[in-house]
């Protein structure tokens, strides 16, 4: 049985998860590749990895999210974000959220691979690229305003799925909901945040880092 580090990798764009499993795979066992966050969640419940190596802006359920969601049932995997997203308010969220590490993807694949290791101590990395001061122990900065935390887990997935122009039907069919059901949802979370239109559902979305642009 290998003793290598088992990692599991989440990135939406297909040809950046292959480059990166074909990075990985000479140090370590990359035993996964998924595109979407709920996909990110199943096959971390399932695989158990060492390290997820993911991107923050996931579809159908961001990065954020689901590395929230993956720390709370799988509190020893290390997850290092590997992202275009430098805003220093976000890499503060990501280690609030529980990630281990955080890297450009300008950075080097040698830089990626050292992080893993680092993680792999119980250290955090981020990326010296994303370093506003010179700091040794990367210190989160007050983070962005989060979300708003009365929202519950599945008005999340539903705020995310319409603010990616998803029609109800098509949310209700990801989240093997009926629409009605997503409907209720939409209406809810809508009146709770005080957004008076689809335009502003995608507003608030982005503001809060729910989806990306």
């Amino acid at each position: 049985m290998s003793d290598r580090a088992r990692v599991l990798i989440a990135d939406d764009h297909s040809l950046v998860a292959e480059a990166f499993s074909k990075l990985l795979s000479k140090s370590f066992d990359v035993i996964g590749m998924v595109y979407d966050g709920r996909s990110l969640l199943e096959a971390a419940q399932k695989l158990q990895p060492d390290v997820i190596v993911a991107d923050i802006g996931l579809p159908i359920l961001n990065g954020l999210e689901a590395a929230k969601r993956i720390k709370r049932v799988l509190p020893q995997v290390k997850i290092i974000f590997v992202t275009i997203n430098h805003n220093a308010d976000l890499v503060a969220e990501a280690l609030l959220r529980g990630a281990s590490g955080y890297l450009p993807k300008t950075a080097t694949s040698s830089e990626l691979v050292s992080a893993i290791h680092q993680v792999l101590k119980g250290e955090l990395y981020v990326s010296p690229q994303l370093r506003v001061e010179d700091d040794s122990a990367p210190k989160p900065p007050t983070p962005f305003t989060p979300i708003e935390p009365a929202l519950t887990e599945r008005q999340i997935e539903v705020l995310q799925l319409l603010a990616e122009g998803r029609s109800m039907k098509e949310t209700a069919a990801v989240l093997n909901l009926a629409a009605r059901t997503v409907a209720f949802h939409k209406y809810r979370l809508m009146g709770h945040l005080q957004l008076k239109n689809d335009a502003e559902v995608v507003q608030y979305a982005l503001r809060h880092h729910v989806v990306f642009r």
